[in-house]
């Protein structure tokens, strides 16, 4: 209803055009009631990075997603917080937002300002309050100039600091892997990632499934719940018994680069991935089918496999200048 009344143009900025990749789908973003412009985002990557939005100075968005990993926690199974504490999960890489129609690895948010809103906020994680970060930044005139760009007024605030991030994030795209050119016509895969395609097409596409490498549903895929955690996935959300241990199906673009694995990092490598699928599925009563005999596969199989995952690497994402800091 709130989406209903925003004007479907921005009143100041510069308004970007998302540019949907080659072989994608449309977005489920919806553009036209939540505009976009350069000013936006540029405000949005300040932001990002700033250790400001945190209480000490030294928890910005970016130490938790970083471009190096893809835009996820750098070889950490979870992020660190505030005073030593950890976040409860695995940060996932953010690479197009604007396909997902819920966020959060529990499908908790439709709002990627509600999202940034939380990690602000979060005592494990940035630790902070909205009016202090306000009045943190409201005397800076770098970000006064980029607020009056943006949104036509110098004044800081809550709404268009939350505002901002969601335009940055929003605009994060990876689609410049190898897999993208082989499907462009600008290369061919090698014999092996050939093999390891053929072999995900088989046993993996139909969770994972391209180009965006998820087919968002949750599922439980037999991973026993961690003790100290207690993290029951979608459970959470809905409290239904039948959601226990069901997480999003995560997208694999950019896997090579975004260890670790699983929603709490358990595993610290990708074929630590694979030889749970193969030989470690833990049975239980909301256990996805689909994995009731895990996923069989030789040594020689998981090697192609690991040479097609490592295709979808967009190596041109992590060095993209217009997303760094």
């Amino acid at each position: 209803m709130l989406d209903s009344c925003k004007k479907t143009t921005p009143s100041y900025g510069s308004p970007i055009s998302f540019i949907v990749p080659p072989g994608f789908p449309q977005p489920v973003y919806n553009f036209q009631t939540r505009p976009i412009t350069e000013e936006g985002f540029l405000l949005g990557r300040k932001l990002f990075y700033d250790g400001r939005l945190s209480i000490d100075g030294n928890y910005p968005c970016a130490s938790c997603h970083q471009q190096v990993a893809a835009f996820t926690t750098f070889e950490h199974d979870r992020s660190h917080g505030y005073n030593n504490s950890h976040a409860l999960r695995n940060a996932p890489g953010l690479a197009n937002l604007a396909w997902y129609p819920v966020y959060l690895q529990d499908g908790g948010s439709n709002s990627l300002e509600a999202i940034s809103l939380a990690h602000i906020t979060a005592l494990n994680e940035m630790a902070e309050t909205m009016p202090n970060v306000v009045n943190k930044l409201k005397d800076d005139t770098t970000y006064q100039r980029m607020f009056r760009a943006a949104y036509g007024s110098n004044q800081v605030n809550s709404d268009h600091i939350l505002n901002a991030l969601s335009q940055f994030v929003i605009n994060l795209v990876s689609a410049n892997s190898k897999f993208d050119k082989v499907k462009r016509g600008e290369t061919s895969f090698t014999a092996e990632e050939q093999r390891g395609y053929s072999l995900f097409q088989a046993k993996c596409n139909t969770c994972h499934t391209e180009p965006l490498f998820s087919d968002f549903s949750y599922r439980n895929v037999g991973l026993q719940v961690d003790d100290l955690l207690k993290d029951y996935g979608r459970m959470k959300i809905t409290g239904n018994k039948a959601d226990s241990l069901k997480f999003r199906v995560p997208s694999l673009r950019n896997v090579e680069m975004t260890s670790y694995y699983a929603h709490d990092g358990r595993f610290s490598v990708m074929r630590m991935m694979l030889e749970h699928y193969r030989i470690g599925v833990n049975q239980s009563a909301t256990l996805d089918p689909l994995l009731a005999n895990g996923i069989p596969m030789t040594t020689a199989e998981q090697n192609d496999l690991v040479a097609f995952l490592r295709t979808l690497s967009d190596s041109s994402y992590i060095d993209n200048p217009r997303y760094r800091e």
